[in-house]
């Protein structure tokens, strides 16, 4: 896709993950980390690259709009825009997705793996939101409990069950939960076994910080032939916790559809798809709780098995290495090692030594990024603040060779699409 012109040549660049991974083999893995100061362009940088893959049959997927970036765009391309939110919209964690209607049209080996990393993912999911409530993840007894209850929910249960329903299994104390709890055949052990454990997803199922978004039917179910966005705007900037919840929840159910449509395509009941994932915002997911990491990572790992093109979107890499474990910041660090592409906009001269940590990065190309993140200059011609002078400028970095600095060109057709101040204008 035709990003702009590089600032050493004026040469146009033509730059996307999945057409540098596919066609050009350029890069090992189809994905790219996106890091910059506010303001500066990375929504811009992605959208860009979203509207030309659109063009080649590539379907862009929005996991998580906070702002929102990207509504006016998929709602461009005539794709779905599902609205979630206090009273707007919601998403079950617990919803498979179209897993049931898909399961039984695939061979049976393939209908095994299809409900396994379903139960897995909706395992994760609802021990994410958990960890998000708590601040730390479940224990290890909690897990094996939670993956316990949740099959003999799916054995007792004959629609989409909701989180309610997962409650009160735990609460019923079934045979099987109990061993799995470990309560040596004493009900009142196995209650204080539980009792945190029920405490939180009575949290999650309406009686705190999470209100009933994740326990309530599916409001609008996701397609998987169009682009899609899950707009979460509504959230406000001071429910964090309930944003991160959000994200991380869209992230499950997004990678489930699209694990769906891999399955049919591959039985040869549908056509190969392949999608652009945009993840952004990545900083309130990870800071929400300690050992988010490891679930994000367990469900962006498979991107390039999946014939997916993801962009990870964050500020600085003081998003990534301000966790509070050390663990957690290595593996936070590696989502910025493994990516294919580092896409880097403007960054304070702070961010340099850890940047160049994991990217390597000559001493130009650091003046040059953080010559852009200099604030804007006051124009005394038209007595406004003139444009920050790194606006639409970023540098695309590819393992150790030489970055290439490029100024995003915008054609007349999407300046429409790209205005995220309009509620400032007058």
């Amino acid at each position: 896709m035709p990003i702009g012109h590089t600032l050493t040549s004026a040469a146009t660049l033509c730059c996307d993950p999945i057409s540098w991974f596919q066609r050009a083999n350029l890069i090992l893995n189809p994905s790219e980390f996106v890091l910059g100061k506010p303001g500066l362009g990375k929504s811009t940088f992605v959208r860009r690259q979203a509207l030309g893959l659109s063009g080649y049959g590539v379907q862009p997927l929005v996991f998580g709009d906070l702002k929102p970036d990207y509504v006016d765009l998929i709602h461009a391309l005539g794709g779905q825009v599902i609205t979630l939110g206090h009273g707007r919209g919601y998403l079950n964690i617990l919803d498979p997705g179209e897993v049931v209607d898909a399961a039984p049209r695939l061979p049976a080996s393939a209908r095994q793996v299809l409900l396994a990393e379903a139960h897995g993912r909706r395992l994760n999911a609802v021990a994410s939101l958990i960890t998000v409530l708590r601040g730390h993840a479940p224990s290890d007894r909690e897990e094996t409990i939670l993956n316990t209850a949740l099959r003999v929910l799916d054995e007792r249960h004959d629609s989409v069950p909701v989180l309610a329903d997962l409650l009160a299994v735990i609460r019923s104390a079934p045979p099987e939960v109990r061993a799995a709890a470990l309560d040596r055949d004493d009900l009142t052990r196995y209650q204080a076994i539980t009792e945190e454990l029920e405490a939180s997803l009575v949290g999650l199922v309406g009686g705190g910080r999470m209100g009933t978004m994740f326990s309530k039917p599916t409001t609008e179910p996701m397609r998987r032939d169009r682009p899609v966005c899950f707009d979460i705007s509504s959230i406000d900037d001071s429910e964090m916790q309930l944003q991160a919840a959000a994200l991380l929840a869209c992230w499950t159910y997004g990678f489930g559809a699209i694990s769906v449509a891999q399955s049919l395509a591959d039985a040869g009941l549908e056509p190969q798809r392949n999608y652009f994932v945009i993840l952004d915002e990545l900083w309130r997911v990870l800071r929400a709780g300690r050992g988010l990491v490891d679930r994000v990572d367990a469900l962006t790992r498979l991107n390039r098995q999946r014939g997916v093109g993801m962009a990870m979107i964050t500020h600085t890499m003081s998003d990534l290495v301000a966790l509070s474990a050390e663990e957690d910041r290595m593996k936070a660090k590696g989502f910025v090692e493994r990516a294919g592409m580092v896409i880097c906009g403007g960054l304070p001269r702070a961010e340099m030594p850890q940047l160049t940590d994991v990217v390597g990065m000559t001493d130009a190309e650091q003046r040059m990024i953080v010559d852009w993140a200099t604030p804007p200059s006051w124009d005394a011609g038209t007595g406004r603040k003139a444009a920050p002078p790194g606006l639409g400028k970023f540098m695309v970095k590819v393992g150790g060779r030489p970055g290439i600095p490029v100024a995003v060109t915008l054609t007349q057709a999407e300046l429409a699409i790209n205005d995220t101040n309009r509620r400032w204008a007058k």
